[in-house]
């Protein structure tokens, strides 16, 4: 009966281990932190083109929606819209910030268009 109680006290421990190391390791974590201490973090998942990336940066969020299509070579990801899930943090942002943006998104999809939507796309065009 000992035997077994410590079987299952040491199953726990690496269960509890296993937890600890996932939860640190967690990328929606990692965003939310970056959100809470307003710095730039990029959360996507680049081989699932169905899901949508988010970027934070100086406390706001914008979420960016992908579409595959083809290329010379291949199908690759070739239109992205991208908005702001909160259009009120965008005070004090200027055309600087969605340039450094749209650089950091053409790093992970050379081929793609990135389209902003309002009102970041009237910021744009001016």
């Amino acid at each position: 009966m000992a035997f077994f109680i410590r079987l299952v006290v040491i199953a726990l421990i690496i269960y509890l281990f296993y937890r600890l190391i996932r939860y640190v390791v967690d990328p929606k974590r990692k965003l939310d932190a970056a959100i809470e201490a307003n710095s730039y973090y990029f959360y996507d998942d680049v081989k699932n083109v169905r899901k949508n990336f988010f970027i934070t940066l100086r406390g706001a969020v914008f979420e960016g929606e992908k579409y595959l299509g083809t290329t010379e070579d291949a199908f690759e990801v070739v239109s992205i819209f991208v908005w702001a899930e909160n259009p009120d943090k965008l005070q004090g942002f200027t055309k600087e910030d969605f340039y450094f943006l749209e650089k950091e998104i053409q790093m992970n999809y050379p081929a793609a268009k990135i389209n902003w939507k309002n009102p970041i796309e009237q910021l744009m065009k001016q």
